[in-house]
């Protein structure tokens, strides 16, 4: 059922409205049919907007892109995504949020979802519940920002504008791989955790949560003006393991699993939408200097990288939640980006 609120937030914006919508025999990639697939999402403005999708990252909700720093600076009047002009729609990805996940009662035997099934969520939401077919931008952070990606290589004639964020479109590898790899395997290999069938969580998650997000997120100068001490270092440590927490182990596996057989570069070619690209130069999971996002972005044929330059007040991986570095660059892309409605 909808949740309607009218008032407006200190943002400016109207308030985000929740639904539930289900997917009914839902086929995932390796064949399993789930007669029901829960998508849970958040809308703001009126539905007769021009309709914007915005996508957020691993572990994350569509909640979660509403904050003063990304929202706030984004969907505001006057502002490039201004409510009052764009229908926003954030999903919770499949797998994640108030979505259908794991932790809901199959554990283990939900399917192996991935990146493939994730964006077919989001397709059959927007075309046969909200009857979107065609899409202003579609703008993604991270997880989302791969998302992204696959949207433009797969539905090539759904959106004007794609800006995917904090991302590449190429195989997952390297140390993004490596410390994937690690994380799931910390967990997965706990006792605590008994092949999924757990009766409290295992102790391992939050600290291997706690390892992976200080060592592929925060930016190197960031975290070096936050603890120029090993005390405040500590510190620093101490309140990340005392904010809540309250991930699910087996809903934690699968998100971060899903990466898996990701590699769009080889449909890049079949991008039409005009992309911008942003990524930053601190960014721990995707380091300018492999030269990957360069040679992938010669393969799209009207894209543009954007690349923040690092400082101490970018924060690496998470320097895309800060839309005050690139809101300029999203105005500019939607007054010039082309309507391709109809091609």
């Amino acid at each position: 059922m909808l949740q309607t609120r009218q008032n407006r937030n200190a943002a400016g914006y109207p308030a985000p409205q929740e639904a539930d919508w289900i997917a009914r025999d839902f086929r995932f990639n390796t064949g399993q049919v789930m007669s029901e697939v829960r998508l849970h999402y958040r809308t703001i403005g009126d539905p007769s907007g021009e309709p914007v999708l915005v996508l957020h990252g691993t572990t994350g909700t569509g909640g979660s892109m509403l904050t003063p720093d990304f929202a706030g600076e984004l969907f505001g009047p006057g502002q490039p995504l201004d409510a009052n002009k764009y229908f926003i729609i954030l999903p919770d990805a499949l797998g994640a949020g108030a979505s259908s996940k794991p932790s809901d009662g199959l554990r283990t035997r939900f399917p192996a979802y991935n990146y493939d099934d994730m964006v077919l969520a989001q397709h059959r939401l927007l075309t046969e519940h909200l009857d979107i077919r065609h899409l202003r931008v579609l703008i993604g952070n991270s997880m989302g920002g791969m998302h992204a990606w696959i949207w433009g290589v797969r539905y090539p004639d759904f959106m004007d504008a794609l800006v995917p964020m904090a991302s590449q479109p190429t195989e997952m590898s390297g140390r993004n791989r490596m410390l994937r790899r690690m994380l799931i395997e910390m967990v997965r290999n706990d006792p605590e955790y008994r092949d999924g069938d757990y009766t409290s969580q295992p102790s391992s998650l939050r600290f291997s949560s706690a390892f992976f997000a200080l060592a592929t997120n925060g930016g190197t100068l960031a975290c070096q003006k936050a603890a120029p001490t090993m005390k405040l270092a500590d510190e620093y440590i101490d309140d990340k393991l005392a904010q809540p927490f309250t991930l699910d182990a087996n809903d934690f596996i699968y998100q971060w699993s899903a990466s898996r057989g990701y590699n769009p570069t080889p449909g890049l070619g079949n991008v039409k939408a005009t992309v911008l690209a942003i990524n930053a130069a601190d960014d721990e999971r995707y380091p300018p200097e492999t030269g990957l996002m360069e040679r992938a972005m010669q393969l799209v044929r009207n894209g543009r990288l954007l690349l923040i330059p690092a400082s101490e007040d970018t924060c690496g991986h998470g320097t895309n939640g800060l839309a005050r570095f690139y809101k300029r660059e999203l105005h500019e892309l939607l007054r010039t980006a082309p309507r391709r409605v109809g091609e």
